[in-house]
C-alpha cells in the first residue's frame, strides 16, 4: 500500500518522453516523441547533439550506453541524457505539433526547477543543509548499488571456482558412465576406453567455449557448460570401440 502511494503517477507525455526520476528524457525518446523520420536519426545525433558547437557535453547531454542486448551482435548502442533547457532547445527545432508540445513541458520544467530553487534560497542554512544533506545520502546510496551490481557482474564474470568445478567434473563423469554403458559394463572397466571418452567430453567442451582448459570457462557459463555436456555425443570410432568392447566380453561369458 505504501508503495503505491509513494509511486509517481507520470502523465502521458512524461511516459511517451521515457521522462527519468531526475525530469530527464533521452535523444532517442525525444526524436521518437518528434515523430521524425528513424533514417535520418543518426545525422539528427550528429547535427544536433555531438557535432553542435553550441552543446557542451556533461552539461547539456550526457552520453550512455543503453543496457538491452544489441541483436545484432555489433558495438553497443549509445543514446543521451538531456537536460530540459536543451531538450527545450530540440524540440523548438522540429516546428511541429509534437515539437510545441515537448517545447511546453519542457518549459513547464524548467519553471518547477527555478521554484524549487527559489525556495531553496529563502530557506534558512540549516534547513538548506538537511535537504542538501538527504541528495548527498541519496546519491551515495545509488552509487553504491552501482558498484554492487559492477561487482557482481565481475565476479560472474570470473573463469570457475571450486564448486562450479565440481559441478562441470560431475556432468563429465556422469556423461561418460553413461557413454560406456553404465559402471557394471566392461568399456568402463577399460581404463584406457574410460580415459578417451573422459578426455573427449574435456576436448569438446573446450572446443564450444574457445579455452584451452575448462577451468577457463567463465561462472556465469557454468550452466551453459552443464547443458554442452548433457547434449554431447560419442565420435563414431569411439562408440564402435565402446561396442566391440562390450559385445566382445559378452560372448565370451556366453
Amino acid at each position: 500500500m505504501n508503495d503505491l502511494m509513494n509511486k509517481v503517477v507520470q502523465t502521458p507525455i512524461e511516459i511517451a518522453l521515457g521522462i527519468d526520476e531526475n525530469g530527464m528524457t533521452t535523444a532517442k525518446k525525444l526524436y521518437e516523441f518528434l515523430g521524425m523520420d528513424l533514417k535520418n536519426y543518426s545525422r539528427w545525433i550528429r547535427n544536433n547533439i555531438t557535432e553542435n558547437q553550441f552543446a557542451e557535453e556533461n552539461v547539456d547531454y550526457w552520453v550512455f550506453v543503453m543496457q538491452e542486448e544489441n541483436p545484432s551482435g555489433g558495438r553497443p548502442t549509445q543514446d543521451y541524457k538531456l537536460s530540459a533547457s536543451f531538450a527545450k532547445k530540440l524540440s523548438m527545432m522540429a516546428r511541429s505539433e509534437k515539437g510545441e508540445q515537448a517545447r511546453q513541458y519542457f518549459v513547464r520544467v524548467e519553471d518547477g526547477m527555478k521554484e524549487v530553487a527559489l525556495r531553496l534560497q529563502n530557506m534558512s542554512p540549516e534547513l538548506q543543509a538537511i535537504i542538501m544533506h538527504d541528495k548527498k545520502i541519496q546519491q551515495v546510496e545509488s552509487k553504491v548499488e552501482s558498484v554492487n551490481q559492477d561487482l557482481q557482474d565481475f565476479k560472474m564474470d570470473m573463469p570457475i571456482l571450486g564448486i562450479e568445478i565440481d559441478k562441470i567434473t560431475s556432468a563429465v563423469k556422469k556423461k561418460g558412465v553413461k557413454c560406456l554403458g553404465g559402471k557394471e559394463s566392461n568399456a568402463y572397466k577399460d581404463k584406457s576406453l574410460r580415459g578417451k571418452v573422459y578426455h573427449d567430453i574435456y576436448r569438446e567442451l573446450k572446443r564450444q567455449f574457445g579455452v584451452s582448459t575448462y577451468k577457463a570457462i567463465k561462472r556465469n557459463q557454468c550452466d551453459l557448460a552443464v547443458e554442452v555436456i548433457g547434449r554431447y555425443e560419442l565420435p563414431y570410432v569411439l562408440a564402435e570401440q565402446i561396442r566391440d568392447c562390450n559385445a566382445r566380453i559378452s560372448m565370451e561369458v556366453a
